[in-house]
């Protein structure tokens, strides 16, 4: 019973992400692509979850959480240890920037300035991003033919979505505060006994 209230909770959130960015990417910056705003939408639901915003591990299964380090471990001539590693580890940094920078650019801006993420504060999120996905976006055969143009749209437009989930970020602190402000007249209306 609780995996599916689990997986209506998913479906709630991802419908909720999906109204907010299909709204502002549509209204607000005129980024008319559906399958865009879906997949961003998806990456905002995924990542609620701590857990897949860091999913990339190392050889060893240490997790990591510095996008220099993603980048070296996507890397065939590296540490990548097949093209497809390459791919789907790239497709996470360009996820994991877009959301950190569309979300948090106050944490990116803080980690550049930060000595104690070595390889972090050399990396310029925005390029890691757009390079990442159009690393992805030349993946275009096979099995990953029908995602590619999704990927390329995705590098050529990172900067537009990047200020779409701005204005999405500001919704979500909007309705926090909405929330809070309702939360605290009903404890005021009705005190602890």
């Amino acid at each position: 019973m609780a995996k599916e209230t689990g997986a209506s909770g998913d479906r709630t959130l991802r419908k909720f992400f999906g109204e907010l960015v299909w709204r502002h990417f549509l209204a607000d910056i005129r980024l008319e692509e559906p399958r865009v705003a879906q997949y961003v939408s998806n990456v905002l639901a995924d990542f609620a979850r701590t857990d897949h915003l860091f999913r990339i591990r190392d050889a060893q299964g240490r997790r990591l959480e510095d996008v220099g380090e993603m980048l070296i471990e996507s890397n065939p001539l590296l540490e990548a240890s097949s093209f497809d590693r390459e791919r789907a580890v790239r497709k996470h940094v360009g996820d994991y920037t877009l959301f950190m920078t569309g979300l948090f650019p106050e944490s990116v801006a803080r980690a550049r300035r930060s000595k104690s993420r070595r390889l972090e504060a050399f990396v310029d999120f925005v390029r890691a991003g757009k390079e990442s996905y159009a690393i992805v976006s030349s993946f275009d055969q096979f099995e990953y033919r029908n995602e590619a143009p999704l990927f390329r749209r995705l590098s050529e437009d990172f900067e537009r979505c990047v200020f779409g989930l701005n204005l999405v970020k500001q919704d979500l602190e909007k309705f926090r505060q909405e929330y809070y402000q309702r939360l605290k007249r009903t404890v005021d209306e009705n005190p602890p006994a």
